[in-house]
């Protein structure tokens, strides 16, 4: 069985609502859209306080390289335009709408009709991705249609899309691929229009067996689309090591994918490029999975960006009494989110929620040079070693010792028996090595 060929391990599955099938959240009273929800330059606000806005109107626009567009995921009033709160505490530029109905921007088909007929071309569809605000749904919203605009000299031999959901309890791509594949099938031969290549690589984690089976089946009707089953180990939805299971191809230290001739998107960005290009509709709605072992309803959800959280948590019997922690994500590259009150993004892909007991750290002692955070590390890194001189902020030192590899899979903290703040430390030598470099930059 394919895999990755370094480190990684085998948390705790929980996919418990794999077999949830996938519900519309109701639209809320008041929304509140971040004006920027993408990796990059910031958007620029296009609307003002007391305008009136349909569902897919544009919001904010893309004015810089690294940049996209965002749209209103609703119909209703602008009622202010001031700074709102993200799920981490840190406060951004945001437009508050008062939801009142659901009109949408004529010409975006609203249908469930699929529609098979490509007519744009490789140029059309990179700006159709552009124009409709299309990010990365694998976590980082990095905008899509930066990834097709292939610097010169380069070109790509794959398209590699990610369907593995590797993290615990998450399960929206999962059913995405058992209620949708169609839809992302056709988003994955747009995507290939657009790179220009023949061969798209499917991986998928065997633990989806009904996924797989799915997918295997529709994609005979695809040509160089390949569902390739792959073993379940984490961190293997991570980019350089899906590449290498599915391409024994590696991407060097500090490239990136076209290096090795590969392009990688998500498979919940290829149903969003479906969504693009074949019916003209935005980015403003994605599936998210609201779980946890003390949930009461637990479910997956397809929701308009900028939902507030706290009603998503309340649709499904609201927060257990034993709750220690709320987190954005997975348990391991998740963040834990400071205020319930926070909306939605495009990349929310979960609500997940742990008991006091789950999210409790282990106590810290001292380091037991047991060798697991190496053994474990996916990058071939040294942990232990760059923590500690992190600790003593020996932040150039940090930089020889490659930190800047660090994927923040969290394997080192997740194995290490002694309770050692391994990946925060990793984190912070990153944030200083950072900044060092912008410094560096400007001499």
């Amino acid at each position: 069985m394919k895999t990755f060929h370094r480190g990684g391990t085998h948390p705790e599955e929980n996919k418990l609502t794999n077999d949830c099938s996938i519900e519309v959240f109701p639209l809320p009273k008041q929304a509140v859209v971040f004006v920027s929800q993408h990796l990059g330059a910031p958007a620029t606000l296009v609307v003002e306080k007391g305008e009136k806005v349909k569902v897919g109107q544009l919001l904010a626009k893309a004015e810089q390289f690294i940049c996209a567009n965002n749209h209103s995921p609703y119909s209703g009033t602008i009622s202010k335009i001031d700074l709102a709160i993200d799920f981490t505490g840190y406060k951004k530029t945001a437009i508050y709408i008062d939801v009142e109905n659901d009109e949408w921007l004529e010409g975006i088909d609203t249908s469930n009709e699929i529609v098979r007929d490509i007519k744009l071309d490789s140029k059309q569809i990179v700006e159709k991705i552009k124009e409709m605000g299309i990010v990365g749904l694998g976590g980082a919203a990095f905008p899509t249609h930066i990834k097709y605009m292939l610097p010169e000299g380069k070109k790509a031999d794959y398209l590699i899309i990610n369907a593995v959901e590797c993290e615990p309890y998450l399960t929206s791509d999962n059913r995405l691929m058992l209620e949708s594949a169609e839809e992302a099938l056709i988003g994955i031969e747009i995507l290939k229009k657009a790179l220009g290549v023949e061969k798209a690589l499917v991986g998928i984690e065997k633990n989806k067996p009904k996924a797989i089976e799915q997918m295997t089946n529709l994609a005979t009707k695809y040509k160089g689309i390949e569902i390739v089953p792959l073993k379940t180990k984490y961190p293997q939805g991570a980019e350089k090591q899906l590449i290498y299971a599915l391409t024994k191809r590696e991407v060097p230290s500090g490239k990136l994918p076209i290096e090795v001739g590969c392009v990688v998107n998500n498979i919940g960005t290829a149903q969003a490029v479906y969504y693009a290009v074949q019916k003209n509709r935005p980015l403003i709605q994605n599936i998210l999975t609201l779980t946890g072992k003390s949930v009461k309803q637990r479910k997956n959800l397809l929701v308009r960006v900028g939902t507030p959280i706290q009603s998503v948590i309340d649709y499904c019997g609201g927060l257990p009494e034993d709750t220690g922690k709320v987190i954005s994500g997975g348990p391991m590259m998740g963040k834990a989110i400071s205020d319930l009150s926070a909306p939605t993004v495009k990349t929310t892909s979960a609500i997940l929620i742990m008991s006091n007991k789950e999210s409790s750290r282990k106590e810290e002692t001292n380091c037991l040079r047991c060798g697991k955070c190496v053994t474990v590390c996916p990058m071939g890194l040294q942990p232990i070693h760059i923590a500690q001189l992190a600790e003593n902020r020996l932040w150039e030192e940090t930089e020889k010792s490659s930190a800047m590899d660090c994927i923040e899979c969290g394997c080192c903290l997740y194995t290490c028996p002694a309770g050692r703040p391994l990946l925060d430390l990793l984190r912070l030598s990153k944030n200083n090595i950072s900044e060092i470099r912008r410094q560096r930059a400007k001499r």
